[in-house]
């Protein structure tokens, strides 16, 4: 049957019940779950999808999370959000923290202009890993670099961005925070502290409601017009419709407030 084929695991709701919804989406879920849905999305990909066909591939995994099992990557209706900040934003060097399975790093990579690099950092070995053979069957893997590791790590993974990828003060041109929401505000003062920010560099965040970053929401808020501009789409939870969610996209000002 198909559905052995994709090894998929017999209690999975068929598209994702609010109860599992919410479990999935625990601040401190990390989105490894350990049932295997990850592992079952890579399998369903590489089987039903062409090699270097990057739309095809963002389809399946949409299709994959709708009628199989839920998946906490951005989803197709925040991803629409998220591509219009990149296609407005023009960037040239972007990060990503929380690969997860690739799937918003492919929404990235099909939008950000022609030599761009986007370099995603996840912490779960198993995530990059299935995430590194989706961008390479999606044909995208000499754009985009995934990197296991995390920006509190007493400064290797800071280290490696700038020894190895470039990361320099003022080169940092877009950002995407979808990883433990107890780390967004940490780990945007990290990427301020290093100086690779620069006037005009677009910050975009999942997640500020369902879970939410409520410390986040207010650093935000409370700097809006003087360190940052930010613009609040108000939209659901990945994969339903039930949900309500927030995505904030945020311009840096690079104007301290006083």
């Amino acid at each position: 049957m198909r559905s052995a084929r994709l090894g998929l695991a017999k209690g999975w709701p068929a598209r994702g019940s609010l109860p599992r919804v919410l479990r999935r989406l625990t601040p401190n879920s990390f989105g490894q779950a350990g049932d295997g849905r990850e592992r079952a999305l890579a399998r369903h990909v590489l089987a039903t999808t062409p090699s270097g066909d990057l739309d095809a591939v963002i389809a399946a995994i949409d299709e994959f999370a709708y009628q199989k099992a839920h998946l906490i990557n951005v989803g197709d209706e925040k991803g629409a959000i998220l591509d219009a900040a990149v296609r407005s934003a023009e960037p040239r060097r972007l990060l990503e923290l929380g690969t997860y399975c690739g799937y918003s790093a492919l929404r990235i990579a099909r939008v950000m202009p022609p030599g761009a690099r986007l370099v995603s950092i996840e912490r779960g070995a198993a995530n990059a890993r299935i995430a590194s053979r989706i961008l390479r069957h999606a044909g995208v893997a000499q754009r985009v670099g995934v990197v296991v590791g995390r920006l509190d790590d007493g400064g290797a993974t800071l280290a490696r961005l700038r020894e190895r990828h470039g990361f320099a003060p003022g080169a940092l041109d877009f950002a995407f925070l979808d990883h433990g929401k107890e780390e967004y505000l940490p780990d945007l003062e990290r990427i301020l502290a290093q100086g690779w920010l620069r006037p005009g560099s677009i910050v975009v965040a999942d997640n500020i409601e369902n879970p939410g970053v409520p410390d986040y929401l207010r650093y935000m808020r409370r700097h809006q017009g003087t360190l940052w501009r930010t613009t609040e789409h108000h939209t659901h939870v990945e994969y339903q419709h039930q949900l309500p969610d927030l995505v904030l996209e945020s311009e840096y000002l690079g104007i301290r407030p006083d």
